[in-house]
């Protein structure tokens, strides 16, 4: 009976926030956003379309940046709440990495397969549906689990990464880019990835590593990206103040609650209420 209602409670949770993140026709309306730029659908390149499939503070830059803090090349790679796919044909096309994303949304893997056929790297990636609390994957299937912006709408932290821990490969690497919680401020929402507080599970970096110290991983890097991710949100808020919203950018994904949302996490940022951080850890 327990096991029962907590099925309900996650179901429904799933699809709140699944909902928060849903745009209908999202890939048609990136095909029709190329050809307003003058960009043919025979020649689209993943240059094209990184402002909009990168849905995280940097974007492509910082996924760049993640993936040469290890020798990743050639290695398969899981992308635990993958979006559309971005970063995924990222590591396929500039590391040679076979790549797995999933995501809860429906909506956001039928458009990370379309683009990744837009580009011809579906050869290389595969995108499936599903929740990360239940990977649909063997123990000991990858050699690096990636994450970026995705704990913060998972309320189950140990589930979370447990699951990462049970099918990476012993000597695997989880990398991660995410948001935490900093000096204990009340956060106000919508964010980008919540509209309201019972969409968010904020905790700070200091408890994820002891989780994932007791999961038997190695702390190796930590990088405080907050900094960057400040000056990267001022250069973002003067664009769109002087040109106004871009042709292709994540005010596709977010809408008229852009603005807000991205003004909402820097100020947040800046007062140090939430904080950035990327990582690695090694499972011994």
């Amino acid at each position: 009976m327990l096991a029962t209602i907590k099925n309900f409670i996650t179901g429904n949770l799933n699809k709140n926030i699944e909902d928060h993140y849903l745009k209908e026709n999202l890939f048609e309306e990136i095909l029709n956003r190329l050809l307003e730029q003058g960009i043919d659908q025979s020649s689209v390149k993943r240059g094209d379309i990184s402002s909009v499939d990168e849905f995280h503070v940097r974007g492509a830059m910082v996924s760049k940046e993640l993936a040469r803090t290890i020798d990743i090349c050639g290695l398969n790679v899981l992308d635990v709440g993958c979006g559309l796919g971005g970063p995924s044909r990222m590591l396929a096309d500039e590391f040679n990495c076979k790549v797995t994303g999933i995501n809860l949304s429906n909506e956001f893997i039928r458009t990370a397969k379309a683009l990744s056929s837009l580009v011809k790297l579906d050869h290389k990636t595969k995108f499936v549906v599903g929740d990360a609390l239940s990977l649909p994957f063997n123990d000991g299937s990858f050699n690096v689990v990636w994450t970026q912006h995705v704990q913060m709408n998972v309320p189950d932290k140990e589930k979370f990464y447990s699951e990462i821990r049970r099918v990476l490969k012993p000597g695997g690497y989880f990398l991660y880019y995410d948001i935490f919680k900093y000096n204990g401020e009340e956060v106000q929402y919508p964010m980008p990835w919540a509209s309201s507080a019972d969409q968010s599970f904020l905790f700070r970096s200091t408890e994820m590593n002891e989780i994932l110290i007791e999961l038997g991983f190695e702390k190796l890097v930590i990088t405080d990206q907050t900094k960057a991710g400040i000056e990267f949100f001022e250069a973002l808020v003067t664009k769109f103040k002087k040109f106004g919203p871009p042709k292709m950018g994540l005010n596709i994904l977010m809408g008229e609650s852009t603005i807000p949302k991205l003004l909402n996490l820097m100020n947040h940022l800046t007062s140090e209420a939430l904080a950035l951080q990327s990582g690695i850890y090694k499972l011994e």
